[in-house]
């Protein structure tokens, strides 16, 4: 099989292009700050007990239930909120501060199959397969597993094709083997509705990062970014932000809502004939309305 099957995409980094992106999402530095040390330790399990040597003399029990933890982040939240941006520019920033060359390899659902027996599993075990063999000696790899719920969903639920249990079952047999790497390889597995995904892969999970729609203050933050210099008024904008907050049963604008949908209509009014004016914005937010939440 090739990577062009097995993969969405393959990234060296660090990636300037990555770079210049994490630039641009709203609270990306706060999220990355509060994730960072867990990713340090996963890919260097040594520094916990430096840690523990420096400070108590010896390797304290806690340093080795931490240690045990599987290279494993889970990003979880609703369609739009910035999971498998996040998960990218976090690799490539994680790259940059460990000054060490990376590859990001982002697991295709295509690994599924078309449901022939032993399918799905023959194709995960070809991809992590693929990603060890290009570890080294001293690279890190990271996997990307996005749209988690479509590939390791619940064992236990009634309706579970054979396969797709397969599937799960050889999914956490990769996860329990990114131990043996010692830090060299770690995934990260994103969703929309980690309620469906199955226990044995959340209970392996070192941490849980929720991501929500914006909030009213990350709304002005990602509409004054993106319209600045159009001349829109400070008033409009504020009202943009009240509008594309939740109200009553319509949720908020998530930020793929705002950025990849209301954001380019507002051009659309405009283009080609003159400036964006006030009205354009007011006209967008009338035929633009916010995604339903995933259920």
């Amino acid at each position: 099989m090739t990577p062009e099957e097995l993969f969405e995409y393959i990234i060296e980094l660090p990636d300037s292009a990555l770079s210049k992106t994490a630039a641009t999402l709203v609270g990306f530095d706060e999220r990355f700050a509060r994730i960072e040390k867990s990713l340090h330790l996963m890919i260097d399990p040594d520094l916990l007990k430096s840690w523990s040597k420096r400070h108590y003399g010896s390797v304290t029990p806690i340093v080795e239930r931490v240690s045990e933890r599987y290279p494993l982040f889970v990003l979880a939240g609703d369609v739009g909120t910035g999971k498998t941006a996040f998960a990218q520019c976090a690799a490539n920033r994680l790259s940059e501060r460990i000054k060490k060359p990376s590859t990001l390899f982002a697991l295709s659902t295509r690994v599924r199959g078309e449901g022939r027996v032993g399918e799905a599993s023959s194709r995960i075990n070809a991809a992590f397969n693929m990603v060890r063999d290009s570890l080294g000696k001293s690279k890190l790899c990271t996997v990307l597993i996005d749209e988690a719920d479509s590939l390791v969903t619940t064992r236990g639920e009634n309706h579970a094709h054979l396969e797709d249990k397969v599937a799960v079952n050889t999914i956490i047999q990769k996860i329990d083997d990114l131990r043996k790497h010692g830090g060299r390889l770690m995934a990260l597995l994103a969703t929309n509705r980690l309620d469906t995904l199955d226990a044995a892969v959340i209970r392996r999970a070192a941490g849980v990062e929720q991501f929500d729609r914006p909030s009213s203050a990350e709304r002005h933050q990602v509409l004054s970014q993106d319209l600045a210099g159009l001349g829109v008024s400070q008033s409009v904008i504020t009202a943009t932000v009240e509008q594309t907050g939740p109200h009553g049963d319509q949720p908020g604008y998530s930020f793929s809502d705002i950025r990849t949908r209301l954001v380019p209509e507002i051009l659309m009014q405009a283009y080609p004939d003159r400036k964006i004016e006030d009205s354009d914005v007011t006209s967008a937010l009338e035929r633009i309305k916010p995604s339903p939440v995933m259920s």
